[in-house]
């Protein structure tokens, strides 16, 4: 019997400790130990790798391909530098004193032994830019077979650029973002757009970001010794002092697509626990004060995000908010990891640091977990995400003060994408689906951030939101810690609105996706004119030569007068939607007409005792997307319409320029 006990005791507490292990999220493809030095006198990382790589496919893959994102800022003839140029403020400092940053693999070794380096290369997949180093081949000697991993070990030293997009340094503050040497994405056949299993391992554009693979990391960054750490995941131990005026602070996280990290000897740190998830805040003594901001709006982010997709399922999350000479790291993020913007100047009324949050937690759900493809498909992130930080800053802080609430000038955030996309010069400028780097006159930031969350709220108005919020809580629920394309999108959102209405949209919303995801195309719809005439008998001469007839007014039995009144409505764009109009007649009766929208003119005849008194299209503002709403409505009686109008237009070119501040801010 005793044998027993202790038998069925170390059974239990091996099948406790069993179960206790967090089963995998995602599919581990990419897996990183990573120690890593800074030097702050070379401004150098000097760093060892090893990465264990599983192959996802039924394929023998025999090359591994890798992102050098340093080299981008490596020569003035990079594809980055070519499409952005030479930032004007730091010419010298980079032509003259030749600070250039670069990451070189110095050695590359397999689990086989074999030498990796020799034949390593740099290839240009996108543009053939022989000057741009930016992806390196790998050709391998023992190719990875269907499902089997490979660990590949190198040295590799990397010069940390000056004050360049997102990442480097600059006095003594350093973010450390898309800084190591970090594999592809394999593609099998069928993943995506894979007609045949590659690797998808873009050149480092001026536009776009990144596409990761899941895997684990285990960094080891040495730091100086006064350095403060904020990075991606959590401290399995406290920073070990190693005598020698440095420590080593070492992070963990798994099932993350990246890894980022910053460091400075000024941070100063403050926590919160929410729901069991650690938040820590890294600033600068002088944005101490924004603490309570940051600990006030998170927990409502990650409690939206709970109750409309799931809990956020990792245990940690840090932000780092840059000193002022830093401010060219903010607005990014990482995995478990977001960096924001301050300004003390700002009054709190001016919500760009509840703005900047919001937007960047938004992505640890979409393109951290649901992993898309920045770089061929940018809006998948940062559309949607651009969409549910309207609909968070509107939620908490309303639909017209969300953005701006100060002085008695109030502007709200969802309506801020609407202002944005229609003061473009050219809003047909170019579709949603182009590759980040092909979008033309500048217009990439605004049609992917701006037009895809105004063409999302008029999805959502359209369907419903209780159908919009099914679609999007499946399409998360499919595809979390897995990479969908637009069309994985699409189909999701056409299931489950041919679900939910079979007889309005029973063949889905593809006539829908082909103009506001794939085209080109301007809503814009207007009523045009009213009309209310008399109805009167016919008059002239009929079957008796010798009669002419008198036209009489028509009157009811109670003696009224009838009229024959007319609304006429234009499609003035050339985007076609579903429209509903709604007339309204003298004794306040209301009628609700359904248009396709397909005619550019169409006349709605009512016959009648009481005249049409207004007319308005769109009534319950579903079309996010109509271009100009001043002309959506009309009425027949003199008003001074036309002074109002003018005062309207005043108005609405005010509040454009408001809200236009209000995002540069």
């Amino acid at each position: 019997m005793k044998y027993k006990l202790i038998f069925l005791f170390l059974l239990f507490t091996c099948l406790g400790f069993q179960s206790s292990k967090k089963a995998p999220l995602s599919a581990r493809i990419a897996n990183y130990d990573i120690q890593v030095k800074l030097d702050v006198e070379q401004k150098k990382l000097i760093a060892h790798t090893k990465l264990i790589w599983k192959n996802p496919s039924a394929d023998t893959v025999s090359d591994l391909q890798f992102h050098l994102y340093y080299n981008a800022f490596k020569n003035s003839e990079s594809t980055f530098f070519n499409e952005r140029g030479l930032p004007a403020l730091f010419k010298t400092s980079l032509q003259e004193d030749c600070n250039w940053s670069w990451v070189e693999i110095q050695n590359m070794t397999d689990n086989y032994g074999n030498d990796l380096a020799a034949n390593m290369h740099y290839i240009q997949p996108d543009d053939d830019n022989k000057s741009d180093q930016t992806v390196l081949r790998v050709p391998l000697p023992r190719p990875v077979l269907p499902n089997e991993t490979i660990e590949v070990e190198f040295d590799w030293i990397g010069k940390i650029p000056k004050t360049m997009i997102r990442t480097g340094y600059n006095k003594d503050f350093y973010f450390m973002a898309q800084w190591y040497p970090k594999v592809g994405v394999y593609e099998p056949a069928g993943m995506r757009y894979a007609e045949k299993g590659g690797w998808n391992c873009h050149q480092y554009h001026s536009s776009g970001e990144y596409y990761g693979e899941f895997g684990n990391y285990k960094v080891a960054m040495t730091v100086p010794e006064n350095y403060v750490v904020g990075s991606s995941g959590t401290q399995p131990n406290t920073p070990k002092n190693n005598g020698d005026q440095t420590t080593t602070w070492n992070f963990e996280v798994d099932d993350v697509i990246d890894f980022a990290w910053g460091a400075s000897p000024h941070f100063v740190e403050n926590k919160m626990n929410w729901k069991g998830i650690e938040i820590r805040l890294l600033t600068y003594p002088e944005h101490v004060h924004f603490k309570e901001r940051y600990f006030s709006i998170l927990p409502q982010a990650l409690e939206f995000f709970e109750e409309n997709f799931e809990k956020y399922p990792y245990p940690s999350l840090t932000i780092i908010a840059p000193p002022f000479h830093g401010i060219y790291t903010g607005g990014m993020e990482y995995p478990t990891l977001i960096t924001t913007l301050n300004s003390c100047l700002l009054p709190t009324g001016v919500r760009s640091t509840e703005i900047l949050t919001v937007h960047e937690f938004v992505h640890q759900y979409f393109q951290q977990i649901v992993a898309t493809n920045e770089m061929e498909e940018a809006w998948m992130d940062e559309g949607i995400t651009n969409f549910y930080e309207g609909v968070i800053m509107d939620k908490i802080y309303g639909e017209k003060s969300s953005t701006i609430d100060f002085m008695g000038i109030k502007t709200g955030n969802a309506e801020s994408d609407r202002v944005s996309y229609f003061n473009m010069e050219n809003p047909a400028i170019a579709p949603n689906s182009l590759n980040s780097w092909e979008f033309p006159g500048g217009s990439y930031h605004t049609i992917q951030y701006s037009k895809s969350a105004v063409w999302l709220n008029t999805l959502k108005r359209i369907v419903g939101e209780k159908t919009f919020k099914e679609a999007m809580k499946t399409y998360y629920s499919r595809w979390k810690f897995k990479h969908p394309s637009a069309k994985d999108f699409v189909d999701v959102i056409n299931e489950v609105v041919a679900k939910n209405h079979p007889e309005e949209f029973g063949e889905g919303m593809d006539w829908f996706f082909q103009q506001v995801l794939y085209g080109t195309e301007i809503c814009d719809y207007a009523v045009s004119s009213i009309s209310n005439n008399n109805k009167i008998t016919s008059s002239g001469i009929f079957d008796n030569l010798d009669e002419c007839e008198k036209s009489e007014l028509v009157k009811n039995e109670k003696g009224e007068e009838i009229f024959i009144s007319n609304v006429v409505v234009q499609r003035l764009g050339n985007m076609t939607l579903p429209m509903e109009i709604l007339v309204r007649f003298e004794d306040g009766k209301e009628i609700i007409e359904k248009w396709d929208g397909m005619a550019t003119m169409t006349t709605f005849s009512y016959e009648g005792s009481q005249k049409i008194e207004c007319a308005e299209i769109d009534p319950q503002h579903k079309i996010f997307l109509d271009k100009n709403l001043l002309n959506n409505s009309f009425t027949s009686k003199p008003n001074l319409s036309g002074v109002r109008k003018y005062v309207n237009e005043f108005m609405f070119w005010m509040q454009n320029a408001m809200e236009g501040l209000g995002m540069l801010i």
